[in-house]
Parts: structure tokens; C-alpha cells; sequence
């Protein structure tokens, strides 16, 4: 007697698509169209555990043995079907023992120009107030960025405040500083910035577009949407002055595409009217939905109902991304864009995001933060550039998060590709950052299985789509 089979449902997930059953792997991301011998395996270890002579028995009306055997074999290789032989540890690494940082977040002005009501940063100051990062602390960013990462071919530099623009010498020192500095490593630089737009002149933006920076506008919609929230410290709207702003800066913006960020909060779920004005009427070339469920001003989060309402509205807009793809449209939904980019790339990741693992985040002290969202905030920092990380504390944090032994996420279906959600999140909600999201589980395995949805229509209907659209995200 053969050794006996089991099906090891922690590893599978099947989604239905019309007539089809597609299989998501979930150790490693992967999806497959099941075939009929697979599915009757599956069908038939679901309802009895047996041995292989047993399973070939009992569909030997159906299938031939051998066809049984191989797809079992197969099975058997990808842990979804298990034969009594130890699994693989799911993250074989479940300690890190160092970070490989590529990209720095100089967070460059505390002070911004605007007063949004729902703004999250913790040091946040008005513009009199705020605290501007000096050109010795930024310099020594860079110097920790490639002493600490020596060994890798691109990095990325990120502007990021209050409002970056706020502090504008510094930002064009340090470009000059890092173009000259990563040549003479033989390195490549790249340069982020996330704007309110507010600031942008001809000259300013001719000078990003010289300079290839990847750019992010803050911007919640429409007049009436935008005016609720993001407000001059004077209490005045600014979608008037930013909407002429972004007229100016897409008519002359030319290295790269130029996305829109809209943060969602109470009373705000209308994803789709949103989309419109962003993609259609201002013309950016993607729009991306950050929902607030945890900042610190209960007040501004969304309530459990509207989080659903904001997940349904996106399932609709997703509609929407879906008919484009089939005709060979992007239509820029990035939420969308970047689930469906992981899955196509089979994205398997141990941690939510690249914080304190492929990023830190600097404040004007030098402090180093697991990101932009923790500069100001009380939860310890990670050393300083000037005195380098603190990478024992630093990979002992990681490594908490990396252990899922009695969460949630130990079984969970998307545990590799949402990991337990964003740190900060957990940090404003539970007071421990490395505790997991549990507030929207169930909404995000519902967002992934309608990413597999329409991933798999899009493949099975046009796949040049995927080819012309997802592939090429990795250039930029």
C-alpha cells in the first residue's frame, strides 16, 4: 500500500472564471487554467485522503492511470497535493540578516503650503515652522545609501514633506550631488517626488522633466471632492489652483508618465467619478486610491460600510480596466495595474513593501524611519546617517514580521502578496507595527480573487495586452 495522499489546501486556491477553474499556487503566486485530471484529483482528495493506487482506481473511469500519475507527480512537486514527505518552509528565510537598500526618502520639509484635514504626517508644521533638512544631512543620506548597499546597480532618491517643492535648493543641490556622486560609482539614480502642485512653475517643471523624475500629484478629484480636505492653512480650497497647475505641468511634462494619488476619507468612495475626472478630463496617465481606515483623527476614516462601498466601487472601475484591456486599452486604475503586474510576475513577497528592507526613510535630523510615514512619529528610529543602521534592531524588527506562527496570515490565501498589510496602518490602529491588518482581510482575498479574474480574462481574451502594458512597468 501506497503512501497516503492528501490535499494540502493552505498552498491552493481555486477561483472560477465562467466554465474554467483556475488554481492559484499560493506559495509561490503562480496561477494555472486547471485541467480536468487536476481538478478530479483535487474533487476527488477533497472528499477522502488515499494512497495513489487508490486515486487511480476510483477516476480510472474518467482519466488513464497514467495520465493520473503524472499530474499527481506534478501535484506533488508544487506541495499541493502532499504525500507525507515534509513541506518546504514557506519562507525559508524566516530571520533577515541584512537589507539591501536601494532607495532613501529625504524627507525634506516638515512645512507645507496646505493644511489637509486628514493629513497623516506626524512632523507635519506650518510653512513658517517647518523644519528644512540641511545640505550635510542629505549628502550623508546618500553616502549611508552606498555604504550600506554597495553592491547594487540602481538606486532611487525620494523627495518627499510637507511639500518638497518648499525647499526647492536643496532638492537641485542633491541632484547635482547624486548625478556626479552614483557616475563616479558606475551607478544609476533615479528621483521620486510626490507634489501638491501647488508650487510648480514653466521653469520648475521644465527642470524635473530634464532630470527625469518620476512624479506623483496629490489630488482627491473633482472641485467639490478635493476642496472638502485639502485646504490652504487659511481654510481656502485649492483644486482651482491645482487644476492649473497640472494643466501646465501635463501639457509640458515629457520624460515620464505623471500619476495622480487620491486619498480617501469619510463621506469620499466614488472611485469611479474620481477616475474620470483624473484620467479623462485632466488627462494623468494613472490614478491610484490610498482608502484611510486608521489615521489618527478618527473623524476622516472611512467607516466599515464605506471601506466596503470603496471596495464594490473599485470591483466597478475594475470593469471598466478589464473591457479596456480587451481592447487593448490601459486605462491607468494603478490599484488594479499593480495586482494584476503581481500575479503576471508571480510576486512572492515575505513583507508588505520595501520599508527598512529596501528603504528608509530620513528626517531632518537624520533620523532613520521605516518610512515617510513614521518621520515625527514615536516609535524608535533605526540609527542615524551620520552614525549609520541599527541593522540588528533593524532585522530583528523585519524578522517579527517575517514569523507568522499564530496570525492570521499563516494560512491565509493571500498571505504572499498582501503579507500582513502596511506598517504604518498597523502601527495607527493597533498601536504595533508589526501586527497584521486584520480590520480588512476579507475585503483584500476578495480584491485578489477579482485581480485573478480578470487577469485570466484578459489572458485568455488578449494577451498582448499584458505584453504591451504590465512587462513594460519594470523599465520605468
Amino acid at each position: 500500500m501506497g503512501a497516503i495522499l492528501n490535499l494540502v489546501e493552505r498552498n491552493l486556491h481555486e477561483v472560477r472564471v465562467d466554465a474554467d477553474r483556475m488554481l492559484f499556487h499560493i506559495p509561490s503566486s503562480s496561477l494555472f487554467a486547471t485541467d480536468e485530471v487536476t481538478g478530479g484529483i483535487i474533487d476527488a482528495l477533497r472528499q477522502e485522503s488515499c494512497s495513489s493506487e487508490d486515486l487511480v482506481q476510483r477516476l480510472s473511469g474518467r482519466f488513464a492511470g497514467q495520465d493520473v500519475n503524472e499530474t499527481l507527480r506534478e501535484l506533488i512537486a508544487l506541495e499541493v497535493v502532499s504525500d507525507g514527505s515534509p513541506l518546504t518552509p514557506e519562507i525559508g528565510l524566516k530571520k533577515v540578516e541584512r537589507t539591501a537598500l536601494n532607495t532613501v526618502v529625504l524627507n525634506v520639509n516638515t512645512g507645507c503650503n496646505l493644511s489637509c484635514t486628514y493629513c497623516y504626517k506626524e512632523d507635519l508644521d506650518k510653512p513658517s515652522e517647518g523644519k528644512r533638512m540641511g545640505i550635510e544631512t542629505a549628502e550623508n543620506s546618500v553616502e549611508m545609501l552606498l555604504r550600506e548597499s554597495p553592491d547594487e546597480e540602481r538606486y532611487s532618491v525620494v523627495f518627499f514633506g510637507g511639500e518638497p517643492l518648499s525647499n526647492r535648493p536643496l532638492i537641485e543641490h542633491m541632484v547635482d550631488y547624486c548625478e556626479r556622486r552614483f557616475a563616479e560609482e558606475g551607478k544609476q539614480v533615479e528621483f521620486i517626488m510626490t507634489t501638491n502642485a501647488t508650487l510648480l512653475t514653466e521653469e520648475i517643471i521644465d527642470y524635473l522633466n530634464a532630470h527625469r523624475f518620476g512624479l506623483s500629484v496629490s489630488i482627491d478629484g473633482p472641485k467639490t471632492v478635493h476642496d472638502r480636505n485639502r485646504i490652504t492653512v487659511g481654510g481656502q480650497g485649492t483644486y482651482d489652483v491645482v487644476r492649473r497647475k497640472v494643466d501646465l505641468l501635463l501639457s509640458r511634462y515629457r520624460s515620464r508618465p505623471v500619476g495622480a494619488r487620491v486619498t480617501l476619507t469619510r463621506g469620499i468612495t466614488d472611485v469611479e467619478t474620481i477616475w474620470n475626472h483624473l484620467f479623462n478630463e485632466l488627462g494623468f496617465a494613472e490614478v491610484g486610491f490610498a482608502p484611510v481606515t486608521s489615521g489618527d483623527m478618527a473623524d476622516y476614516n472611512l467607516t466599515g460600510e464605506e471601506l466596503v462601498e470603496v471596495f464594490a466601487n473599485m470591483k466597478a472601475l475594475g470593469r471598466r480596466y478589464l473591457e479596456a484591456a480587451l481592447e487593448h486599452r490601459n486605462i491607468g486604475f494603478s490599484n488594479l495595474h499593480q495586482l494584476i503586474t503581481d500575479i503576471h510576475e508571480g510576486h512572492k513577497k515575505a513583507l508588505p513593501c520595501g520599508a527598512g528592507l529596501k528603504m528608509l526613510a530620513v528626517d531632518h535630523k537624520g533620523e532613520l524611519n521605516l518610512c515617510h510615514r513614521f518621520t515625527g512619529s514615536s516609535m524608535p528610529t533605526f540609527g542615524n546617517v551620520h552614525t549609520g543602521v541599527k541593522q540588528v534592531e533593524l532585522n530583528d524588527f523585519l524578522s517579527q514580521r517575517l514569523d507568522r506562527t499564530n496570525t492570521g496570515c499563516d494560512t491565509c490565501r493571500i498571505r504572499n502578496l498582501c503579507s500582513g498589510g502596511c506598517y504604518h496602518e498597523s502601527y495607527a490602529r493597533y498601536g504595533d507595527p508589526t501586527h497584521p491588518t486584520y480590520h480588512y482581510c476579507e475585503l483584500m482575498r476578495d480584491w485578489v480573487d477579482f485581480g485573478i479574474e480578470v487577469y485570466s480574462r484578459i489572458m485568455a481574451a488578449n494577451p498582448a495586452f499584458i505584453s504591451s502594458y504590465i512587462t513594460p512597468r519594470k523599465e520605468h
